[in-house]
């Protein structure tokens, strides 16, 4: 078990560098997915050894090899993140009981939303792309493996999506972007219900406490003076699929 545990820890920080790749190119008008990687301050072509998930950013210290600038930190945060999850995912597919089709389909939907998670943060964007993979792929899941919930995935989809763009509309985009508009049909119609009650009120919740800390500590710095919230939406995805059973239960017990 180690060994494999081992195994998707490394998988899962190749699969990262390839996040990284997703999160630097995919915000930035006509890019490109098919060139080689290179330092962002030099041009410098990065070389096989320069590629290493992990050991690289270890070896150069944090720094370009040739102009010794500052690699950004959020590249070896990605690929040990990746690792770390999939290993994770792992070691509850080996206590679950997941099939392995599930398996698979977990890895693809955690490895797309760190790539939205870090590029909200980052570029204050949710790619269209990573959106209509995802999508794609939870479609495809359901209609194959669990097409007796397509109905109330479809369901929650749309009340998230309807939901979100009434916000969008009465806070006339200065609440949160038509990305966050999208994602929310995407989450709905991953959680389903009543996972996605507990998914959006961590969102609220925790976009609602970490927003009022930034303003008293005046750190608030992202584009346009906005907080990102597809990050939070993310997370709370996350945390409302693998707990929100729990999460639901302790919540109506504290209120009755």
């Amino acid at each position: 078990m180690v060994l494999f545990t081992l195994y998707f820890f490394v998988l899962g920080s190749i699969v990262g560098s390839f996040l990284n790749v997703l999160i630097d190119r995919l915000p930035k008008k006509n890019h490109t997915l098919l060139g080689r990687s290179h330092c962002v301050n030099c041009k410098k072509i990065l070389s096989p050894l320069e590629l290493v998930p992990l050991f690289s950013y270890l070896f150069l210290r944090g720094k370009c090899h040739k102009c010794k600038a500052d690699i950004p930190f959020r590249i070896f945060f990605v690929e040990f993140s990746t690792g770390m999850f999939f290993s994770v995912i792992y070691l509850h597919f080996l206590l679950a009981g997941y099939s392995l089709q599930t398996f698979i389909y977990l890895l693809i939907i955690v490895s797309s939303s760190i790539a939205i998670f870090f590029t909200d943060l980052e570029y204050g964007i949710i790619p269209d792309e990573i959106l209509f993979a995802t999508g794609v792929t939870i479609t495809a899941y359901t209609l194959l493996f669990a097409q007796n919930e397509l109905s109330l995935k479809l369901l929650s989809a749309f009340a998230a999506f309807s939901l979100f763009f009434l916000l969008f509309l009465f806070t006339k985009g200065r609440g949160m972007g038509f990305g966050d508009v999208k994602l929310s049909f995407i989450i709905g119609f991953f959680l389903s219900f009543p996972r996605i009650v507990a998914g959006l009120y961590l969102a609220f919740l925790t976009g609602a406490v970490v927003s009022i800390i930034l303003v008293i500590w005046k750190k608030k710095s992202f584009k346009k003076g906005t907080i990102p919230f597809g990050p939070f939406l993310i997370a709370s995805m996350l945390v409302a699929y693998f707990f929100g059973n729990q999460i639901l239960i302790s919540f109506f017990q504290f209120f009755s």
